[in-house]
């Protein structure tokens, strides 16, 4: 089973948080149950904090950068205006064995 579809690229979201960690502590529940949801719908294919702990990265699988901006609007850090998001995608020429 390929982790990476064809016709998908992959898409590097990089979170920055845009208020101290103190506001973003109360978020952090809510913001994992919208990983949850992309994890289950294997959208998601890693996710977790930067060190030092500025913000988060997200790797997710898709097939336009629209679908990628959608979701994003679901999560809660994006609603209550916590992270600004900076996605990158890039077509996977050479993977690990099994991703493809």
């Amino acid at each position: 089973m390929s982790i990476i579809p064809a016709g998908q690229n992959i898409f590097v979201i990089d979170l920055e948080y845009l208020v101290p960690l103190e506001q973003v502590e109360p978020l952090i529940e809510a913001h994992r149950t919208f990983l949850d949801k992309y994890y289950a719908s294997k959208r998601f294919l890693a996710s977790g904090a930067k060190v030092p702990r500025s913000g988060g990265v997200i790797l997710a699988v898709a097939e336009s950068r629209a679908e990628v901006e959608q979701l994003i609007t679901e999560d809660p850090f994006h609603a209550n205006k916590i992270a600004r998001y900076s996605i990158t995608e890039f077509q996977p020429r050479m993977t690990a064995e099994g991703l493809r």
